[in-house]
């Protein structure tokens, strides 16, 4: 029984080790191989994307004609490879699609939506998932452009079109000036994202939201690096872990992510029986309580937990504008609504599906 508990960390070690010196001198690769093992582990692929960010890792998005099926890396100058999404990141996009539209791009890119229908072939569904996912923008319509352009194509061609085809002549089903589309907001943009990807290369969900976090006196996670032990606290972001080890006594672990980081929370099982619904199904807490200190380990004891997933429905309508924060230095970035109220945001918009992982 020693023996194979000696093994075991002897293993794991070498796992920890290798892993770390990946992060440490290629996090370009390592984010790039985490994304293709997905699903995996204990961190989603939005965690593991911004972490290759703070690390300098350039991410880019999926690409109609720059994505393969699997996460690739570019050549860039510098240090470091680029990151590109591949096309497996795309919700209920099929492989067998995807293989057919990058077969048949070669070695001569895309130019319009019509010419990648007609010589990828692949069901109009596929295009909406692709569009959706913002995939088009290599081509020049954005994200709604492309969605009304495929939404008027057909699965089945026209005979005279057709006819047209075989002749080596293809020509676009419709000719006509494009529709005027009023373009998303910003938060829009970033709920799509979470929506059809699973994560943003855009602004973080919580940074819209920052105004009125400031106004309720929350924390940015970062400022807890600087915080005193003992000291209370009001932080608040998406919801990315909750665990409650056997081993625990009933302790639940809680993860925030912010604009600025993280928030480690320690929820006691007499809060967790009393807020038991808020804990399991927010997205996005805002959390009150004593900041703990053990050498650089930080979490937040919690002392009362409050549901802002109805904040975080706001984000879909919000814009950007700028003011300036006093204490925050010079002009940082405000979200504000897009001409409707708070009410009416939360009624239209959906919410940012943050990749919240429990464990249990």
């Amino acid at each position: 029984m020693i023996r194979n508990l000696s093994d075991h960390a002897a293993s794991f070690a070498l796992i920890a080790y290798a892993s770390s010196w990946m992060k440490c001198h290629h996090p370009d690769v390592l984010c790039c191989a985490l994304l293709n093992a997905q699903p995996m582990g204990f961190y989603a692929p939005a965690q593991i994307v911004r972490d290759a960010q703070a690390h300098e890792v350039e991410v880019r998005p999926v690409s109609v004609n720059d994505s393969r099926w699997d996460c690739t890396l570019e050549m860039m100058d510098g240090r470091l490879l680029v990151v590109r999404l591949g096309m497996r990141m795309v919700k209920g996009l099929a492989n067998a699609h995807a293989a057919e539209l990058i077969a048949a791009g070669g070695d001569r890119a895309y130019d319009s939506v019509d010419e990648l229908r007609r010589r990828a072939g692949v069901p109009t569904a596929a295009l909406e998932r692709l569009a959706g996912a913002d995939a088009f923008r290599c081509l020049g319509p954005e994200r709604r452009a492309a969605l009304c352009a495929i939404r008027g194509l057909r699965d089945d061609v026209l005979p005279l079109f057709a006819a047209a085809d075989a002749e080596r002549m293809p020509r676009p089903e419709v000719i006509g000036p494009p529709a005027a589309i009023a373009p998303m907001t910003d938060g829009r943009e970033v709920v799509e994202d979470y929506a059809h990807v699973g994560l943003t290369l855009r602004q973080h969900p919580v940074t819209f939201l920052r105004g009125e976090l400031d106004q309720r006196g929350i924390i940015p996670c970062a400022d807890l690096l600087a915080t005193r032990d003992g000291r209370r606290v009001t932080v608040a972001g998406l919801v990315l872990v909750r665990q409650r080890p056997g081993t625990a006594t009933g302790v639940i672990f809680i993860t925030l992510e912010d604009e600025t980081g993280i928030a480690n929370l320690i929820v006691w099982s007499s809060l967790f029986e009393r807020q038991r619904r808020i804990v399991l199904s927010a997205s996005m807490l805002e959390c009150r309580g004593r900041v703990q200190r053990e050498g650089d380990v930080i979490h937040v004891v919690a002392d009362q937990l409050e549901h802002l997933t109805p904040l975080l429905r706001t984000v879909g309508n919000r814009r950007r504008s700028q003011r300036t924060l006093a204490g925050r230095g010079p002009a940082v970035p405000h979200f504000a609504e897009g001409g409707r109220t708070p009410a009416a945001s939360q009624a239209q918009a959906p919410v940012v599906r943050g990749p919240t992982r429990s464990f249990h």
